[in-house]
């Protein structure tokens, strides 16, 4: 063997020994995982987000990942304003903070209520921060995600933020604010700070991505689009013909369009209004099921027209949803106009799990719409293009079989993209990489 060949392999067995040391270090980073989220909701509150982040973490810890949630006691349950102060699921430990409920009908009340629950979750950190190697937050309340700007600063603690609205965007485009409000200003300043700082940021959105740079170039390279979604074997295709629900509410024998879930301000309720009024005098039926800011005028509107083909049920517990969902035979999801790159409905991907065609009302800029066209579930609509919205209700109470087409193909589209297999295996690779960026960075 020549000098140079004897050179040659020595630097080549250098190379492998750092490649395997280094997939060693990966290996045990991602063991490693100490991960911490701070969320306000999460069940028994019924919140979406409290909802979501439940089977994240639940999903996570079946991952190996070692998980303690900070949240409130409920403020929107079903049954009880009380949980246990601390409570083991698997490998997740939840600690629940105490709540203040003042006018949580209200915008001024709930950000009161926000603000008291992230100074609890401020002292939790500064007693626990060193505990975790990871800290997860989420925009509820949405001036939340200071806090890992401040673990950072105090303890060199990596955050990731889940940005599940953009405020203080929507908070102008709902006329809470003027645009040029020195709060409004502040926030964003403050939102910049933060992002800066995050090791990553997940939006629900290709839309939410590109608003996020807009605001903040410089995080362009972390900014992870990573969607809702749903579990299709929680939620499964049922007959209306088997379903207590359907029965309970006399759906059966009637063409069913179902509208489960918050109904708030970000929500076009009035192209669907206009839509139900042209079909009164058809064999269809409206289910609203949920709540909102929007819910109680929708109510009132209702009667004021008297309408008679509406029926208005409250939230439903977790383990009714899987009948609820499959008790229409035409599911609704609507955004109002402005708000495309706002937020994200998370009520579609359960529907899609309940194999059930879907109309959705938005802007011609939504993402929804190139969704829906990919998965050939349904269709998209213009706000107030109640006409259109009106005709494609009365073609699949008339086609029942294009309606069960559409709904197996959603159903399939959405087991191939959103499960929470599929999702949480997304956030654990951004929680990995963040992770191992940091512990790079201070060698």
């Amino acid at each position: 063997m020549t000098l140079s060949e004897w050179m040659n392999q020595k630097l080549s067995q250098s190379s492998s020994t750092r490649l395997e040391a280094k997939s060693q270090q990966v290996l045990e980073t991602d063991k490693a995982i100490k991960l911490s989220v701070i969320t306000q909701f999460f069940p028994p509150d019924y919140a979406a987000t409290g909802q979501l982040i439940e089977e994240l973490v639940r999903q996570l810890g079946q991952e190996g990942v070692d998980i303690e949630v900070f949240t409130s006691q409920p403020g929107y349950a079903f049954k009880s304003s009380n949980a246990p102060a601390i409570e083991k699921l698997g490998r997740v430990r939840v600690q629940r903070s105490r709540t203040a409920q003042l006018w949580p009908g209200r915008i001024r009340g709930k950000a009161v209520n926000g603000v008291l629950f992230t100074l609890r979750a401020a002292l939790h950190l500064l007693r626990n921060g060193r505990r975790y190697n990871i800290l997860l937050l989420t925009t509820a309340p949405p001036f939340l995600p200071i806090l890992g700007y401040l673990a950072y600063a105090l303890f060199w603690l990596p955050y990731v933020c889940i940005l599940y609205d953009l405020y203080p965007d929507i908070a102008i485009a709902l006329k809470v604010i003027p645009a040029d409000h020195w709060l409004a200003r502040f926030w964003r300043r403050l939102n910049r700070l933060v992002w800066q700082k995050a090791r990553a940021i997940v939006v629900l959105s290709p839309a939410m991505k590109l608003r996020v740079i807009a605001t903040c170039p410089q995080v362009a390279d972390k900014v992870f689009v990573i969607h809702s979604w749903g579990d299709p074997d929680l939620i499964v295709p049922i007959a209306k013909q088997e379903n207590w629900f359907a029965w309970k509410y006399n759906l059966v024998n009637k063409f069913t369009v179902l509208y489960s879930g918050n109904m708030g301000r970000c929500h076009d309720m009035d192209t669907i209004l206009e839509a139900a009024k042209l079909l009164q005098d058809e064999p269809i039926q409206f289910v609203f099921v949920g709540g909102g800011a929007k819910s109680e005028e929708l109510i009132k509107q209702v009667n004021r027209l008297g309408l008679k083909n509406f029926i208005f049920l409250p939230y439903q517990d977790k383990e009714v949803l899987p009948y609820s969902l499959t008790a229409g035979d035409l599911s609704l999801v609507s955004v109002d106009a402005g708000m495309e790159s706002l937020v994200a409905p998370s009520k579609l991907y359960p529907v899609l799990a309940a194999a059930r065609p879907v109309a959705v009302i938005c802007s011609q800029y939504s993402y929804l719409r190139q969704m829906i066209t990919d998965a050939n579930c349904g269709d998209t609509f213009e706000n107030g293009d109640s006409h259109s919205l009106a005709e494609f209700i009365r073609l699949l109470s008339q086609d029942r079989e294009l309606a069960k087409r559409m709904g197996r193909s959603g159903r399939q589209y959405m087991r191939a993209h959103f499960t929470p297999e599929i999702i949480s295996q997304q956030y654990l690779d951004v929680l990995q990489k963040s992770i191992y960026f940091d512990k790079w960075n201070q060698k």
